[in-house]
């Protein structure tokens, strides 16, 4: 598989995040509906991806409306080279926000939603129960809301998975993020396969089941098909990649920029492999557009 790579180099100053080409430049948030957002988030003690991961798309998307709802707390039982989420152990489980999701949702009058957390390794379930718990309160409300679940791999528990599955989202989604070759260095706690088999499990259920994965980390390009070849091996149905950009300089750097025509010729091999849909583009993350992906 022959692909052009445009190679950017990365400029770096006191290992400070490398200065952006301007494909990666997006607005500074602002709007009446981010503003209202930002409000009624805070009223009741909600967290978003949004904000938490510092995504560069919160500003067009919170004015579309959308959002990605976090449960489980802003604190991650793993430390990811790539995530801004903060690590530790939060020590308790808010058995009542899954109603706060619910009655969010229903005052934003939103018509698809995604639902992820951060990872509680140290719960039983981790966490499952409360993800299930939101989609049903969810569902009480409004039966015609789309529900797509980004979760973690539950360390691998098909009980957890389970738990979730049993309460019929739309879409389930899992990340598999980057190569097999760079787990050690990216998702020091994860397991590639383990991520394959979340995906493969809930497509053995029926569920239409998405990943995503980020590029610039180190991985080559062989590699990255390869791994899209891994996820459509389990019937994996909707792609979404899209540029890693180092939050802080205590986070992993960026070993390059990859350019637009790079990712457009992934997406192009992508869907030649049977995705059903793939989002790849430098500002593309994990929900962006996933209103559009059903």
């Amino acid at each position: 598989m022959q692909f052009l790579i445009q190679e950017i180099s990365v400029e770096r100053t006191n290992n400070l995040p490398p200065r952006k080409p301007d494909w990666l430049k997006a607005k500074l948030p602002s709007g009446e509906n981010y503003s209202k957002i930002k409000q009624l988030l805070s009223k009741n003690n909600l967290n978003t991806v949004c904000e938490e991961a510092r995504c560069p798309n919160i500003g067009e998307c919170w004015n579309l409306g959308t959002a990605t709802f976090m449960i489980l707390g802003d604190t991650c039982t793993r430390s990811c080279g790539f995530c801004a989420v903060k690590t530790g152990s939060m020590g308790f489980v808010d058995e009542d926000e899954p109603r706060r999701v619910a009655e969010t949702i229903s005052i934003m009058n939103l018509r698809h939603v995604v639902i992820t957390s951060v990872n509680r390794d140290e719960l039983v379930d981790g966490g499952a129960h409360i993800f299930a718990n939101t989609i049903h309160e969810i569902r009480s409300r409004d039966s015609n809301c789309r529900i797509e679940v980004l979760i973690p791999d539950f360390l691998g528990s098909e009980i957890a998975l389970n738990i979730v599955l049993d309460s019929q989202p739309d879409i389930l989604n899992h990340n598999i993020e980057t190569v097999p070759r760079l787990y050690k260095r990216v998702r020091p706690q994860a397991h590639f396969n383990r991520s394959l088999e979340v995906l493969y499990r809930a497509k053995q259920r029926g569920f239409l089941t998405k990943s995503g994965i980020m590029l610039g980390l180190g991985e080559k390009i062989d590699e990255v098909m390869d791994t899209i070849s891994d996820l459509r091996a389990v019937e994996c149905d909707i792609l979404t990649v899209g540029q890693y950009l180092q939050p802080t300089k205590e986070h992993l750097p960026v070993e390059r920029f990859v350019h637009p025509s790079e990712f457009s010729l992934i997406k192009e091999k992508s869907l030649q492999m049977g995705f059903k849909h793939v989002e790849s583009g430098p500002l593309v993350r994990s929900s962006y557009h996933a209103s559009e992906q059903l």
